[in-house]
C-alpha cells in the first residue's frame, strides 16, 4: 500500500508541475548558430538543435521583397563613345566613331523596385528562440545585437 501512495504523490507532483508550466506561454532562449550548413544552434550551451527543430523568422532568413523607392544615383563620370559600322546605300563601308565624350549625370530610381534581403544566419552569431509550449520545435525570432 505504501507504494501505491509513493506513486500517488509522484503522480500528483508531475501534475502540479505540468499545471505550473502550463501557465507559462513562451519560453525564452538564448542560442548560438555552430553550422550554418546543415543549419545548427547550441541553446544556451546545453542542447544542439538541428533544421528539423528549428522554425526561422523571415528576418532570420535571405527573402526577396518589394519595395518602394525614391533615390538618384551616385554622380558618375563616365566617358564614352559611339561607333556606327555598315554599308551606305552605295554599298560602301561605313566606319565612324564620335569624339570620347565625358559627362557626370546621375538617374534617378522611383518606384516598386524588388530586392534582396540576405539576412540569413552566420556561424558565431547570437540569437534569440521561442520554444513551442509543450513541444520540440524553437523559432529563431532574431539575432542579438546590431546587424
Amino acid at each position: 500500500m505504501l507504494a501505491d501512495a509513493t506513486e500517488l504523490l509522484t503522480t500528483m507532483k508531475k501534475a502540479a508541475l505540468d499545471a505550473v508550466e502550463s501557465t507559462k506561454p513562451v519560453n525564452v532562449f538564448f542560442g548560438k548558430v555552430v553550422s550554418v550548413n546543415p543549419l545548427q544552434i547550441n541553446v544556451e550551451q546545453k542542447m544542439i538543435l538541428g533544421e528539423a527543430q528549428l522554425v526561422l523568422a523571415k528576418r532570420v532568413t535571405e527573402f526577396t521583397s518589394l519595395v518602394t523607392v525614391q533615390w538618384e544615383s551616385e554622380k558618375e563620370d563616365q566617358t564614352h563613345t559611339h561607333k556606327v559600322e555598315g554599308k551606305d546605300s552605295n554599298n560602301d563601308d561605313i566606319d565612324l566613331t564620335s569624339k570620347t565624350q565625358s559627362s557626370k549625370h546621375t538617374h534617378d530610381i522611383v518606384g516598386k523596385k524588388q530586392m534582396t534581403f540576405h539576412f540569413g544566419l552566420e556561424q558565431g552569431e547570437e540569437v534569440i528562440l521561442i520554444r513551442q509550449q509543450e513541444g520540440q520545435k524553437y523559432i529563431v525570432i532574431d539575432r542579438i545585437g546590431v546587424m
